[in-house]
């Protein structure tokens, strides 16, 4: 029998709606990996208000240890001030935003966090189009930005690139989702051209990540604390659960238990499932009922090869 890998991942809650999503979090990871081969050992310490209120330190020591050692860290409160504390010791390269919308269709957004780290950046960026769809587009950016672009395109035979400028970029990102893949901008653009992916018409689920050059990289949901529903088991998780599946991915490398989540949790959204903050009229469905559904729909959501390597095993 082949021995299962097992992967190392820090969580942080952090404040408000944190832990309870977090949670929902932890259930799908455990469920997704038992189907796919191998286990994920999380570890929770101390993060953010919790562990200030207990000792007095936000970020404690053993903490910082805690996210340098792991494979990956998981963040349910990307807002929380102490995150940079655990960031700025990182070796952190990129932004990536990925966008899930529809049956399995998502658009991946690449952006560097440093001048330096653009060469970097664009052949993650190509990376994750080969292992997709095979296309990428290239937003915005000044000459330099343009001459690295044509430059790594050179080295990725069969990637479909696309070169637009921020405006007629816009109108396609927000309605036309689907004839996307990857798309790389500069640091300005990132977050509205993120903001008009998630902002569709059609409901689209959103999380984000830094990514490292070595060492572990982070992963969030694209909400905040929502202190004003915190305790109340209401927060909508399919962003943290979306966030947890980019972990999976592009994290530990286990693609396809990352399309299986993804799938599951963009299925929850088609039947209907709805939290509070999505419906007009009712109580909608609760924090642990739409994680629910999503775990039920895990098994469904896994391609035929999986099934055929699950069955050979």
């Amino acid at each position: 029998m082949t021995e299962r890998a097992v992967y190392s991942v820090v969580c942080l809650s952090g404040h408000g709606i944190a832990s309870e999503v977090m949670a929902q979090a932890s259930r799908a990871l455990a469920s997704v990996s038992r189907l796919h081969g191998f286990r994920v050992r999380e570890t929770h310490p101390p993060f953010g208000s919790g562990a200030l209120t207990q000792s007095g330190n936000a970020l404690p020591t053993a903490t910082r240890h805690a996210t340098l050692g792991a494979q990956a860290i998981l963040c349910a409160a990307a807002s929380d001030p102490a995150l940079a504390g655990v960031e700025s010791e990182l070796d952190l390269r990129a932004r990536m935003d990925r966008v899930a919308f529809g049956g399995r269709g998502a658009i991946t957004l690449f952006s560097p966090l440093l001048d330096s780290t653009l060469e970097w950046t664009l052949a993650r960026a190509f990376d994750v189009a080969r292992s997709s769809r095979a296309r990428i587009a290239s937003v915005g950016g000044d000459a330099a930005w343009v001459s690295a672009f044509a430059r790594e395109a050179t080295r990725h035979d069969g990637v479909q690139v696309e070169e637009l400028s921020v405006k007629a970029a816009v109108h396609d990102l927000a309605f036309e989702p689907e004839r996307f893949d990857v798309v790389v901008t500069p640091p300005p653009y990132a977050e509205a051209l993120v903001g008009f992916v998630a902002h569709g018409r059609t409901p689209r689920v959103p999380a984000s990540s830094r990514l490292a050059g070595s060492g572990p990289s982070v992963f969030a949901p694209a909400h905040g604390a929502a202190e004003d529903i915190a305790g109340q088991g209401v927060a909508n998780p399919a962003s943290m659960l979306l966030a947890a599946a980019l972990m999976l991915g592009e994290g530990l490398g286990e693609r396809r238990a990352a399309e299986t989540l993804t799938g599951a949790v963009l299925e929850a959204c088609a039947n209907g499932v709805r939290t509070p903050d999505l419906v007009s009229v009712g109580m909608g469905a609760t924090t642990r009922e739409f994680a629910d559904v999503v775990l039920a729909h895990l098994p469904l959501s896994m391609t035929n090869a999986e099934f055929y390597r699950e069955a050979v095993a």
